[in-house]
């Protein structure tokens, strides 16, 4: 008895996902976090939500707002942040990288990525540890105040391009660039970084 008891807790423990972690999950339809400390304005709500989950099922009457992102419900029992890919790419564009592990973009309207790669058991994953408070935004007032009017404009211009050419990783964007791959498109890769 006390060895199984042993053997659940290591099993659950090797298992636990870090809370600074939000996961992109393709199969989930909803928004779900567990972290309080990402969320802000978290409160009751009137119509609770039913999820079902290999767990088991769970009533969650709680929700909060992911900075940059909105109202996600909160359910501090959870074992996970979620993201729902369906939801995400409602929000934002969303982009698939198999090469180097880069794994699903997520293109912000300030111009920024935020990465979610897969970790080892197949989990798509950003962590978001040193940026809590700032997950998914970056004002554009921050943006532009370390840049002159051109720089910023040059960058918005590329930006812009790469978004009209299927928004190639980075790295390749820049190699078009540089070998000329673009015609008649002003556009440098000091505009791109």
């Amino acid at each position: 008895m006390f060895l199984q008891q042993d053997v659940v807790c290591s099993i659950q423990e090797e298992v636990a996902i870090p809370k600074t972690l939000i996961l992109l999950d393709s199969q989930s339809t909803v928004d779900v976090f567990s972290n309080p400390s990402l969320l802000s304005n978290i409160h009751d709500v009137k119509k609770s939500l039913v999820l079902y989950c290999n767990a088991g099922k769970a009533i969650i009457k709680k929700k909060g707002d992911l900075k940059g992102y909105g109202t996600v419900w909160f359910y501090p029992s959870g074992i996970a942040n979620i993201l729902s890919l369906s939801n995400v790419q409602k929000k934002c564009m969303v982009t698939y990288d198999s090469t180097l592990n880069e794994g699903f973009l997520l293109h912000k309207a300030d111009s920024t990525t935020q990465v979610f790669r897969p970790s080892k058991k197949g989990l798509f994953f950003s962590d978001v540890q040193d940026n809590a408070g700032h997950v998914f935004v970056n004002t554009v007032a921050e943006n532009k105040s370390k840049y002159t009017i051109k720089e910023y404009s040059d960058a918005v211009r590329a930006c812009s391009l790469q978004a009209i050419i299927g928004c190639p990783v980075t790295d390749d964007f820049i190699k078009y660039v540089e070998n000329n791959m673009i015609p008649s498109f002003p556009v440098t890769k000091g505009n791109i970084q």
